[in-house]
């Protein structure tokens, strides 16, 4: 069972985060628009050809979440990128669909994990095939990746091995939570860092090292697509509070029903009022209720609460913090339209619609 989208192509979202209107604002900028759009109609090609499987079953999950559409943040920062060297290369073009494919195979495991119910509009692969069929299709996605990058060499080789190492990481730490000692929200900063902000990083720097750029660029650039990604992240948080579930693709409130920490409930925590505190236990309680059978809604009042609470405005400006941090990494990129689409990228991932 496949979604409809399949015929046509995938359906990028990328509007969602003013790709055209916000990234590529400004004369200078807009002239790269029509070269990011060719490398990345380049991506969606490498991306459909390296997702065929011969195996029926194997093809049809593989390619379900990327039918589903995407935002392609990573592709289209890796062709970005790869203009302060020597544009869109073929390796820049297949490393791009390489960590794309490694963003796609950490969703069917995030969502395993979390017990997800939807993702990108369509109901998560789990609950279609099953956890061990989920689980197994992002293995395959990791490790058709690996084969793609296997091409260009020892550096590609350890870049991806890398980037996965955090990925496994994050994921592993956010699954154990914050041990004794630990501050839970510098821990689950960590956790951004690892989950979301290496493989932002990793297909930034991707962009510089596969067109042959600058050297010194390489790690500027992933240093701010590390941060960019962390703000990316904590607004996620955000918006996943949203009562409308087409902002999301998800069920608002998706990760705290299944018991996984957001900034939001980690800043509700640090509050000492009365009223925090209510609310604070209400989730937990609602949290091990659904745990033992109950059902999700019975968090719909207060995650409502929450989203209009102070600690959800601070996630907010917590989210601008590191997008400026981002910003500020950008200092010795030279002067141009793409260090200004850089920084227009950096502030749009944390003034998304929440």
């Amino acid at each position: 069972m496949t979604p409809g989208p399949s015929a046509a192509g995938p359906r990028l979202v990328v509007g969602k985060l003013g790709l055209t209107d916000r990234i590529f604002a400004g004369v200078r900028s807009r002239r790269l628009l029509a070269t990011v759009e060719e490398g990345l109609a380049r991506v969606e090609l490498s991306l459909a050809r390296e997702l065929r499987v011969s195996d029926t079953l194997a093809d049809t999950t593989s390619r379900y979440l990327y039918e589903a559409g995407g935002k392609r943040i990573r592709p289209m920062l890796a062709v970005l990128t790869a203009q302060l060297g020597e544009g869109a290369t073929v390796e820049v073009v297949d490393a791009a669909a390489a960590l794309e494919m490694t963003h796609l195979g950490s969703l069917y495991h995030d969502d395993v994990m979390d017990g997800a119910d939807v993702r990108r509009g369509v109901p998560s692969a789990q609950t279609v095939w099953g956890n061990n069929i989920a689980i197994l299709t992002g293995d395959l996605l990791f490790s058709r990746a690996s084969q793609i990058m296997a091409r260009f060499g020892e550096r590609a080789i350890r870049l991806q091995a890398d980037t996965f190492e955090r990925l496994v990481l994050g994921q592993m730490h956010e699954t154990v939570g914050p041990q004794p000692g630990d501050d839970p929200v510098a821990f689950y900063l960590q956790v951004l860092s690892d989950k979301t902000g290496s493989l932002i990083a990793t297909a930034a720097m991707a962009g510089v090292i596969f067109s042959h750029g600058p050297s010194e660029l390489e790690e500027p650039i992933r240093t701010f697509g590390e941060k960019a990604g962390v703000a990316f992240q904590l607004l996620d948080d955000v918006i996943d509070l949203s009562a409308n579930p087409d902002e999301t693709g998800k069920v608002p409130g998706t990760d705290l029903r299944a018991g996984v920490p957001t900034m939001p409930y980690l800043l509700l925590g640090e509050r000492t009022d009365a009223a925090s505190r209510a609310l604070r236990g209400s989730i937990d309680e609602g949290v091990a209720r659904i745990a033992d059978g109950a059902d999700a809604s019975l968090l719909d009042a207060p995650l409502a609460r929450l989203r209009d609470h102070d600690a959800t405005r601070d996630t907010l400006r917590l989210a601008h913090e590191w997008s400026q941090h981002a910003i500020d990494a950008l200092a010795p990129v030279p002067d141009g339209p793409v260090r200004e689409a850089l920084t227009r990228f950096a502030q749009a991932v944390a003034d998304r619609s929440s």
